[in-house]
């Protein structure tokens, strides 16, 4: 089809449920509901392929720190993954290829970024912007990711530094490194990657540091071809693996959770694995964190701390101006740049989605979410009617894998659509999350994350707001979180009916039920 008749097409489009983000969220939901039986749904992307945050992270080294075989759908296990942790071209060919496996590339409408959704109270649906046209939807669900705007920290000078800077998200594949002296900018799970691939390329490196993470040894090694042949072979040899793998994984989350001083035992673990590579006690004591062990996402990795060792390495403090191609660390360091990676993170607590999206009172979710994110279950915002989030607060993981809890919100989605079904079909009725519900979900998770090691670890993480409070983390097990979005409870909705002729008047109304 050509690209102007695809841009008429989405003009007068209407559809069941849009899902916005071709990620693994966006994905899986799409596989969801082609499995339910509705056809009737489109993906929209703003890039021109799939993959999400596997798409646009294309840096140097980029993997995934949760094993290959847990890091895949249940319902699409892969016996070929090469490694136990895989690389980002291995992660993105496996959702091209769940995109090929369950018919998706149909529902896909690339190249088409969504500007703005917009709730019509009175067509019941919900009105799509996007650069290529308008469409509608009775259902939206959004799986844009915490992990899909990068984060540009406000430095002076930044902006007029004379040589190349990009982010670790958006990679210049074109800007050749090698003999430069390259800055990079932040130490977490992506710098620790990108130090050690391009350390031997460039005459020098400077790491600039706010905090040091923690850091254990990554047990990665290749798959071979005999236990890649036993996992076709007896596909219930790679799900007993996948089993034990979640099973250890669940087993270590009380110690996140309920019993941080169990970490104790992991943070001598971590220093004995730095002291083994870090001589130099200076720079040792320059790489110890401050905090508990766990406060921030422990990173995996065995090059990272060789490639802060070498000789042409050099650690400084956080980065505080930039003069010219000079640049100046809180510690008053001052090295000369060629080029700054930015490892500076994501807008996850701010996601600036959003600012696009405009519920029953015409306020956006960011203006409702102004004093912290809040959603029911993880997944729907009061006053945003048939508006689920994949991904959404307080459903983020720090020793396992998301694809366990994208699963159980897709549960949830495909349980909240049957539901919608009983209650009248598409377009005859509607579900808005009550506040009452909201404000309860919040306060009981909030009330399990006081004792977690994220609110006592003594650190500032990308897990907490601008206001201090954890909205981004899941404070209990994945178990927990399946079994609590098994099902919609309708009592935590009010139902929306689509508007009915007044008697004697010739305007509509809409009806709001309680929820049964």
């Amino acid at each position: 089809m050509a690209e102007h008749e695809s841009e008429r097409e989405l003009e007068r489009e209407h559809v069941r449920v849009a899902v916005v983000g071709s990620g693994f969220g966006g994905i899986g939901a799409a596989v969801r509901l082609r499995r339910e039986g509705i056809t009737d749904f489109v993906v929209l992307e703003r890039a021109d392929s799939v993959g999400g945050t596997w798409r646009d992270n294309s840096y140097p080294g980029c993997a995934c720190d949760v094993p290959s075989h847990l890091y895949s759908f249940s319902f699409a296990p892969n016996p070929e993954w090469p490694r136990t942790f895989s690389g980002q071209p291995h992660i993105r060919a496996y959702l091209e290829h769940v995109t090929d496996l369950f018919g998706l590339r149909p529902h896909l409408r690339l190249n088409t970024e969504v500007e703005l959704m917009r709730w019509d109270d009175e067509g019941m649906r919900w009105e799509i912007r996007t650069n290529r046209g308008t469409l509608t939807a009775d259902l939206v669900v959004s799986a844009t990711g915490p992990l899909s705007e990068p984060k540009t920290p406000d430095i002076p000078g930044l902006a007029d530094f004379p040589g190349k800077v990009f982010h670790s998200a958006r990679w210049d594949h074109d800007y050749d490194l090698r003999g430069k002296r390259v800055a990079v900018v932040g130490t977490g799970a992506s710098a620790i990657q990108i130090v050690p691939e391009i350390q031997p390329q460039v005459s020098r490196l400077t790491l600039f540091q706010r905090t040091p993470p923690w850091v254990m040894p990554r047990a990665d090694r290749a798959i071979g071809p005999l236990e890649r042949g036993l996992h076709r072979a007896l596909p219930v040899t790679a799900k007993a693996r996948r089993g034990l793998l979640w099973g250890i994984r669940e087993l270590q989350v009380q110690a996140f959770t309920r019993f941080p001083g169990e970490l104790d035992v992991v943070e001598r673990l971590a220093r004995r694995n730095m002291a083994r590579v870090i001589k130099d006690p200076a720079l040792r004591a320059r790489l110890t964190p401050d905090y508990r062990i766990g406060c921030k996402r422990i990173l995996l990795s065995n090059t990272y701390y060789p490639a802060l060792a070498r000789p042409t390495t050099d650690v400084v403090g956080a980065l505080a101006e930039v003069r010219g191609s000079t640049l100046v660390s809180a510690d008053g360091s001052e090295a000369e740049a060629d080029a700054i990676v930015l490892g500076t993170g994501f807008h996850v607590t701010d996601m600036p989605i959003a600012e696009r999206v405009v519920g029953t009172d015409g306020r956006t979710l960011a203006e409702s979410w102004k004093g912290g994110m809040a959603a029911l279950r993880g997944t729907a915002a009061a006053g945003f009617p048939n508006w689920l989030s994949i991904i959404g607060p307080n459903t983020g993981l720090a020793n396992t894998s998301m694809i366990l809890m994208i699963e159980s919100q897709l549960n949830y989605l495909a349980d909240y659509v049957r539901r919608l079904d009983l209650l009248g079909g598409s377009g005859r009725a509607a579900l808005d999350a009550r506040p009452a519900a909201v404000d309860a979900w919040n306060h009981r998770v909030q009330e399990r994350m006081k004792r977690t090691v994220w609110n006592t670890g003594g650190c500032t993480s990308w897990y907490l707001d601008a206001n201090g409070r954890n909205t981004t983390v899941w404070p209990g097990t994945t178990t927990e979180f399946r079994r609590a979005t098994r099902h919609v409870d309708l009592a935590e909705y009010d139902v929306l009916r689509a508007p009915a002729p007044e008697r004697g008047h010739g305007g509509t109304r809409r009806t709001v039920e309680a929820g049964a």
